[in-house]
């Protein structure tokens, strides 16, 4: 899979988009942080878990939950990897391809926008560039894969 960074112009946004009616897109509270790491960190990965919760206690939370009768099942973050970036993001496997994925990353992209935000970037991108290219209109920053982007910084390597 090869890595890149998108960039989207907050200014050419489409319409938010819709979901279920029993689903709920909502900020995150910092008071349901154990919860939502507990579901990151189970459900994708602890450096997600890691990235979440800084963004959980930004104020306001920078993170987007999406819940179904009370149970989490989604998650999209900005500011959380650095200023400017949205991500970390993820839908639960059995709610995948319902839409959800959509309006958290238009929610979040939304919020981006209010925040004052003109662009915004999506990082470390793979699988999903197709995805975010029709979603947001995202663009693949040219030379932005992980050794020349800020993921150079982590410890890890991947």
């Amino acid at each position: 899979m090869q890595c890149c960074d998108m960039l989207v112009n907050l200014s050419t946004l489409p319409a938010p988009a819709s979901v279920a009616e029993d689903v709920w897109i909502k900020r995150a509270w910092a008071g349901d942080l154990e919860e939502i790491l507990r579901f990151i960190r189970e459900t994708f990965s602890a450096g997600w878990a890691s990235e979440t919760c800084k963004a959980v206690l930004q104020n306001p939370s920078t993170c987007f939950l999406a819940t179904h009768k009370g149970k989490l099942i989604g998650f999209a973050c900005y500011d959380a990897t650095t200023k400017g970036f949205f991500g970390p993001t993820g839908i639960s496997e059995p709610w995948r391809g319902q839409g959800i994925g959509k309006a958290l990353l238009l929610r979040t992209l939304y919020a981006m926008e209010e925040a004052g935000y003109g662009y915004a970037i999506i990082g470390w991108v793979g699988d999903a560039k197709g995805f975010y290219k029709k979603a947001a209109g995202a663009i693949e920053i040219p030379n932005s894969d992980p050794d020349h982007s800020v993921y150079k910084n982590r410890i890890a390597t991947y």
